[in-house]
């Protein structure tokens, strides 16, 4: 009996890297775990390796592009439709794009997958996770948010730099974090994000250029996928963090973010244009 018997969780982006990490050691503690990916042949694939390795035969998955809002909302309509509650939701889906790229709503691709799904997903999911409270939404956030403020006029990065598009995104995860926190702490839902170390995952393989190198070095210098998924497996089990939520975490600890990460009105009005961008 493994410490989350009898608990349901769901991981997106649990195909590779961090995700997957993040998956199987959820799946060795016990949990009925559906994982999300975006190729039916691959994530089928992902549940059945997640099964074999865990010895968990409660492995099962749903397809969605969380870079598109209506995938978002089939992955929601897929899981209400099949299952009633959810302990965890693990928002972990992430990417970063060399070029500005948009999606079929028109959002800019990394914006949208980054921060947008992470709205639009937990709040679809709230009846689920309400029904299970006390339950977890855990986000995938980063360091990489720090010396980042958000533009309210370039949401969309117009003018598109890789990075401060990608740090942005990071942002506007922990201030959804914060004021998601604040709106769901009478529901018995708690919401927490966390950096999950730099990690060599193949999060940017094949991007080429100067991330094909960042890659490279990566894979030599910086921590592997099993580490990196650490900090999400211990918001979405630990006992010890019980009750806490609208808090952010590095290796396993609690840890003050920015203060632009902290600055309640722009959570809010973030929270205000994403409702508009998702129609939620």
């Amino acid at each position: 009996m493994g410490t989350m018997t009898g608990k349901r969780v769901l991981v997106t982006g649990a195909t590779a890297g961090i995700g997957l990490e993040t998956a199987k050691a959820i799946a060795k503690e016990g949990a009925e775990l559906i994982i999300v990916g975006r190729n039916e042949e691959k994530t089928k694939a992902v549940a059945e390796q997640v099964k074999a390795e865990t010895g968990n035969p409660n492995v099962t998955f749903l397809l969605a592009d969380l870079s598109s809002m209506a995938q978002v909302r089939r992955l929601a309509a897929d899981f209400l439709a099949r299952y009633d509650r959810l302990d965890v939701l693990v928002n972990n889906a992430g990417a970063v794009n060399p070029k500005r790229e948009t999606t079929a709503d028109g959002h800019e691709s990394t914006f949208a997958t980054n921060h947008l799904a992470y709205f639009l997903l937990t709040n679809l999911l709230v009846p689920a996770l309400e029904k299970a409270a006390p339950s977890r939404v855990v986000c995938v956030a980063s360091e990489a948010h720090r010396g980042s403020t958000l533009d309210f006029d370039d949401l969309m990065s117009e003018r598109y730099s890789a990075f401060r598009t990608y740090s942005r995104s990071k942002l506007a995860n922990i201030l959804f974090g914060r004021e998601a926190a604040r709106r769901l702490q009478a529901k018995g839902i708690s919401v927490n994000t966390l950096h999950p170390g730099v990690v060599g995952s193949n999060f940017i393989a094949g991007k080429g250029g100067f991330w094909g190198v960042i890659g490279t070095l990566s894979r030599v210098f910086l921590i592997s996928n099993e580490q990196g998924a650490k900090t999400s497996v211990f918001l979405a089990t630990s006992k010890d963090v019980e009750g806490v939520t609208g808090k952010y975490f590095d290796k396993c600890r609690e840890r003050a973010p920015s203060a632009a990460a902290m600055d309640d009105a722009a959570a809010a009005k973030l929270w205000a244009i994403s409702e508009q961008l998702t129609a939620a």
